[in-house]
């Protein structure tokens, strides 16, 4: 059962508290509802959007990339991502445990004849470079043509320090291969890692970044990335069914959360680590997540004493059997939910 799945049976009498499942339930709130409701539209199949244009275009300035391409979600940009780097039989070195291998039904394969290569994904969120290395193939026939690296940061709530990062893609460089960064949680990376936003994406020919996690918006995801690759993705865009009409709502609420929810992410990664002393403290000691997501290894007699805590509370989490709990941080917790959410752990 993967982490999107959810055995947690709430009492239908207790008002949920606060929602750890993901980021991605956060809502829109009333200010990014009225930047929603003024944002100028346009159709953008036939590119006359300046919503979704302005957005594009502050990315790629932002990211330090010459294009962008907004599309509704970051599956379907890693997705194109893929496509746009890789011909079919070509090969895309990945992390096992990262999204594009592990939760994105195997799109890339189904789509578009590429052939993954799931590596070791070490403690840090990172590859190892030599291993990276190694998985690199000969040019044989017996062998697909390895053609693109791509990581991932941050990772399951690590952010994966940047000279990991580029040692990594080195290695790749050397052997020819393009790069791409899913970056669904990028803006929660350079904020743990306090570097720069053109810093992080520099190593990557193509970056995805997902609007809809920590940063608040409904809906969207922006691919940068080299103009003609982005070109080529604009095709694919159409060809998957992506391609929006007046969706300049969408951007306008996109453009809000880059200008308003970035700083305050600080926020959710220093309620995580006073929520990891609490667990700590109460006898969870394997607690990993340096970011806004803590992971929790527990005996199983624990386990079930905090999955009841929270549910007599209303703390509305994922459970999976033979996963760790994740608990996710976000904007939409309240001040009144955290302080329930750190009573119930208190209580087990």
């Amino acid at each position: 059962m993967s982490q999107y799945s959810s055995q947690q049976a709430l009492n239908p009498d207790v008002e949920v508290q606060c929602d750890l499942r993901s980021d991605t339930v956060t809502r829109p709130d009333a200010a990014m509802r009225a930047a929603m409701a003024a944002a100028e539209v346009g159709d953008d199949v036939f590119g006359e959007d300046p919503s979704i244009t302005r957005l594009e275009c502050t990315l790629a300035e932002r990211l330090g990339k010459d294009a962008a391409l907004f599309l509704p979600s970051g599956t379907q940009s890693n997705l194109i991502a893929m496509l746009a780097h890789c011909g079919r039989g070509e090969e895309v070195i990945t992390g096992r445990d990262y999204h594009v291998y592990k939760y994105e039904a195997g799109g890339a394969s189904v789509l578009g004849g590429c052939v993954l290569d799931p590596r070791l994904v070490e403690p840090d969120g990172g590859l190892n470079a030599d291993d990276v290395g190694r998985a690199v193939k000969e040019d044989d026939a017996h062998h697909p043509i390895s053609r693109l690296l791509s990581l991932e940061n941050s990772h399951n709530g690590m952010a994966v320090p940047l000279a990991r990062c580029i040692e990594v893609v080195n290695v790749a460089r050397s052997a020819g291969l393009s790069t791409h960064l899913d970056g669904a949680r990028f803006f929660n990376a350079t904020v743990a890692l306090q570097c720069g936003e053109k810093a992080l994406a520099a190593p990557f020919d193509t970056v995805s970044i997902c609007l809809s996690k920590g940063l608040g918006a409904p809906v969207g995801s922006v691919l940068v990335g080299p103009s003609d690759l982005i070109a080529k993705g604009r095709r694919l865009r159409k060809m998957l069914g992506g391609g929006m009409r007046q969706a300049g709502v969408l951007a306008a609420a996109g453009l809000y959360a880059l200008e308003h929810n970035i700083a305050r992410l600080a926020e959710d990664h220093a309620r995580a680590a006073e929520l990891k002393t609490v667990l700590e403290d109460v006898g969870v000691t394997d607690v990993r997540g340096d970011t806004n997501m803590l992971f929790l290894h527990a005996a199983s007699e624990v386990q079930n004493r905090l999955v009841e805590s929270f549910t007599a509370t209303g703390v509305k989490i994922n459970v999976s059997k033979d996963e760790p709990v994740r608990l996710v941080l976000h904007k939409d917790v309240s001040e009144a939910g955290f302080a329930t959410l750190l009573q119930a752990v208190r209580q087990i």
